[in-house]
């Protein structure tokens, strides 16, 4: 068994245990040891952050070739439209390659927790929300997705990765899981079904 850790992972707090500029870490908020973080979550991003102290598990949840799918609720500069989505799904070109959306959709607003410091409103410019789910995760790939289409990013939340959720954990707190990874076979594993979850704490 393996362990794994959910986290709400607040804005402006890094992705690791460690800074030297003085800036909020894991540490101001997880209290677990030997647990490294399986993939990132942007400076400026919020949501869902896994954990686990199981190199295999970490491997199968951040390397691009098992395409674990992550599903983030964007709020967005404009006003989503079907012909935006359509675009992210047939794919657009960034500096580093061309990208794509899994899934894309405009959305309402999501239930969410106050962002601090909030973003800054304009009354003559308009702002909408969208969900997007990509299998990839180049830096800060979302926000030049969104771009690319016209639609600069304001505010991005990472509301899943492949079957975990970021439901029901309040923001800066964490869930610890275990989970049973089969032995790895040479053929290539399929990602999701590949983990099974099983007993949970919560902190």
């Amino acid at each position: 068994m393996s362990k794994l850790v959910l986290f709400n992972k607040p804005f402006n707090v890094l992705s690791q245990f460690t800074d030297d500029r003085g800036r909020k870490t894991l540490a101001d908020f997880i209290d677990i040891k030997a647990v490294y973080a399986a993939g990132r979550l942007d400076y400026d991003s919020e949501g869902l952050l896994l954990l686990t102290d199981d190199g295999q598990l970490q491997a199968q949840i951040s390397s691009p070739k098992f395409k674990l799918n992550k599903t983030y609720w964007v709020q967005v500069e404009g006003q989503v439209s079907a012909e935006h989505c359509a675009k992210l799904l047939s794919g657009v070109e960034l500096k580093d390659g061309g990208a794509r959306a899994i899934q894309c959709r405009p959305m309402d607003e999501p239930d969410l927790w106050p962002r601090v410091p909030p973003i800054r409103q304009r009354q003559t410019v308009t702002d909408s929300w969208m969900e997007i789910v990509i299998n990839e995760g180049r830096n800060r790939q979302v926000r030049r997705m969104t771009a690319a289409v016209g639609l600069p990013t304001l505010r991005l939340v990472r509301a899943a990765i492949g079957d975990w959720t970021v439901a029901d954990l309040e923001l800066g707190k964490y869930r610890i899981e275990t989970v049973h990874i089969p032995a790895v076979k040479k053929t290539r594993p399929n990602n999701r079904s590949k983990l099974k979850k099983s007993t949970r704490r919560r902190t």
